[in-house]
């Protein structure tokens, strides 16, 4: 899918309608800019909600060293 749009002179944009209803995209919701070699990534970054259990089984053990903290 493919979509073009245009900064306005006061730098924003407007989502096209068919990349805001195949992603789901609702109004108050968080993207990032993410630079990447000679372009420009857009994310979706998720609520607390929708990232509740995103790692579940993940292993935390040793996740952080205290030792080597510096404080």
């Amino acid at each position: 899918m493919e979509a073009l749009t245009t900064i306005s002179s006061k730098f924003q944009i407007v989502i096209p309608r068919e990349v805001r209803e195949k992603f789901n995209l609702k109004p108050g919701q968080k993207v990032m800019f993410i630079p990447y070699q000679k372009s420009i990534r857009l994310v979706i970054v998720p609520s607390i909600k929708d990232a509740l259990g995103m790692f579940k089984g993940m292993n935390i053990d040793n996740i952080r060293e205290e030792e080597d903290e510096v404080r």
